[in-house]
């Protein structure tokens, strides 16, 4: 056998940074559970004795946490005063309340890996593993990476890019949003629209009980309803507006879903599909928001879909291709790419 030099240092480079990431994921959470991150803002510049003694935590562990994220560029260091301190960027993505917060988006890794045997097992026996298995951060992990694109996109321009849609919502219209989780697209839209009446549904009863809260903490229980049932199977009809935001992909019967809820549209209503962002062809998808979608589907939506019949099995890199056809195989007659981001397709589709 004859190894290329350096093709080998250059592979042994990327093992290096990823094992890093996996221990940086630990070393978010950890940041993100005992609020390093808002202690680091709100005293900075800061030495490790400054945010340990502030947040509450042991300084010896606080110096190593912070050299570690230093070392990441999740944090700045300034050598000549021994100081820590974020950047403005960095104070938005790790420690706003209202920024990015996508310290919070490491719980994913992090929960998944609580279960890592039994997903193991499960793929020897190409079955699988579902979604309410999981370790509850997971779901906290997931409505915490998700609502900062849907908050700043949702109503801005995701709404507005639909035909007639934020015109009907705004006089008063009926919604469902199908896999709704713990509500975070749910409460957003009957915050936005008051004149309309928002119904959530999920499978998963914890999180339908998570939801209700959070409507119930933002004084909008007499906007917002929460049920729990399934895609396939929720209630009503005449909806003006369904929505399902990164949830089709994961489900073991998506085309079922898909046609029930064109039988619970009303003649003129609109589907607004989210999807996770990708290109129809792998090929097209090897680069970093691919390769996070791809190992994270393996072993969350893959798993999730394989759990029930037909075990379709989208995955989160599904592609417009593949989602289109599925919309027409359920009876939509008009399919179209509305909005895209860099992690999100947003498809609306007419009966």
């Amino acid at each position: 056998m004859t190894v290329d030099e350096a093709k080998l240092n250059d592979l042994l480079g990327r093992f290096v940074v990823d094992l890093g990431a996996g221990f940086h994921a630990l070393s978010a959470v950890l940041g993100d559970r005992l609020g390093l991150y808002q202690t680091l803002a709100a005293t900075m510049p800061a030495t490790p004795a400054d945010v340990a003694g502030t947040a509450g935590v042991g300084e010896r562990y606080v110096r190593e946490w912070l050299a570690g994220q230093a070392a990441g560029g999740y944090v700045t260091y300034d050598p000549a005063a021994q100081r820590y301190s974020l950047s403005e960027e960095q104070a938005l993505v790790l420690a706003a309340p209202d920024g990015m917060q996508v310290a919070a988006a490491f719980l994913l890794p992090v929960a998944v890996a609580k279960n890592i045997d039994a997903i193991a097992d499960a793929m020897r026996r190409n079955d699988g593993f579902p979604w309410h298995g999981h370790d509850p951060s997971l779901f906290e992990g997931t409505e915490r990476f998700f609502r900062p694109g849907y908050v700043a996109h949702l109503v801005s321009s995701w709404i507005p890019a639909l035909d007639g849609v934020e015109a009907r919502l705004r006089a008063g219209a009926r919604v469902a949003d199908v896999g709704c989780g713990h509500g975070a697209s749910t409460v957003l839209l009957a915050a936005s629209f008051p004149s309309s009446q928002v119904i959530g549904f999920d499978y998963h009863g914890p999180s339908v009980e998570r939801a209700r809260q959070r409507a119930a903490d933002a004084d909008l229980g007499d906007r917002v309803a929460f049920e729990t049932a399934s895609a396939a199977t929720f209630p009503g009809t005449g909806y003006d507006l369904v929505t399902i935001f990164d949830a089709l992909h994961d489900m073991p019967d998506p085309l079922g879903a898909a046609t029930h809820i064109r039988e619970a549209l009303a003649a003129d209503g609109t589907l607004m599909l989210v999807e996770p962002f990708a290109q129809d062809a792998t090929e097209d998808n090897l680069n970093p928001v691919g390769r996070m979608y791809y190992a994270a589907s393996t072993v969350i939506c893959v798993a999730h879909s394989m759990t029930g019949p037909p075990q379709t099995a989208l995955g989160a890199q599904a592609g417009e291709a593949r989602l289109v056809d599925l919309l027409r195989e359920a009876g939509f007659t008009r399919v179209r790419r509305a909005a895209e981001t860099p992690f999100n397709l947003v498809l609306e589709a007419r009966p």
